[in-house]
């Protein structure tokens, strides 16, 4: 594992230990989250302390496998949601950061984590989907957008299948840009059932250099 200094770099990720955490250290400056997304590194911790990794196997999401069970495919048709695109990814991301990952004792969203994002989204690298209902925010998620690629980075639901309503029509949206890949990072069962699979890190640097 590396430490970190000032300068805008990082090790190769092929240097990562077994579980993927490849460097400790550095800022959340836009400069570096662009290099580390640019090279398939992204930043995962709780406490102070900057975590930068690149798992092997990927976990991602190729858009025209997504899938959509008859369950939600009833709930977009009734339209128990209301979509939106990029419009309020301030609350999203605070929705995210109040609500922990399964497992978590606390939120890898710190106040820094939040800035940093907000400051990603303000210069156009970072974007949200949301999901409403009765003109309430009830679901949603936000990542980073890197030419035909998307960086899934975290998600909440106040109520049952909103955020995954809000994943479902984002990749629709997406694919209308010619998104080719959408990185979810690290295994989970909610984004294996929405057509998620595991590609060596190799692929998935493949896809970064043809794509970014």
């Amino acid at each position: 594992m590396h430490i970190l200094s000032s300068k805008l770099l990082f090790p190769p990720v092929e240097d990562a230990l077994e579980d993927g955490l490849l460097a400790i250290g550095g800022d959340l400056s836009t400069e570096r989250l662009k290099l580390a997304y640019q090279q398939g590194i992204f930043p995962w911790y709780e406490g102070s302390t900057p975590l930068w990794w690149s798992p092997d196997p990927r976990f991602v999401l190729f858009p025209e496998k997504l899938l959509v069970s008859k369950s939600m495919k009833q709930v977009i048709k009734r339209k128990d949601f209301a979509f939106s695109y990029n419009t309020c990814f301030s609350e999203v991301i605070q929705q995210c950061k109040l609500n922990k990952r399964n497992g978590q004792q606390g939120t890898w969203i710190t106040d820094e984590v939040e800035a940093a994002y907000v400051e990603m989204h303000k210069k156009g690298w970072a974007i949200s989907a949301e999901a409403w209902q009765n003109n309430e925010l009830v679901g949603g998620l936000y990542g980073v957008r890197m030419g035909r690629l998307f960086f899934g980075e975290s998600m909440f639901s106040l109520v049952s299948n909103a955020s995954k309503f809000a994943f479902i029509q984002l990749v629709s949206q997406l694919m209308q840009e010619k998104v080719v890949l959408i990185d979810c990072q690290v295994y989970t069962e909610h984004l294996e059932s929405l057509g998620a699979e595991m590609i060596s890190r190799k692929d998935f640097q493949e896809y970064l250099q043809q794509y970014l």
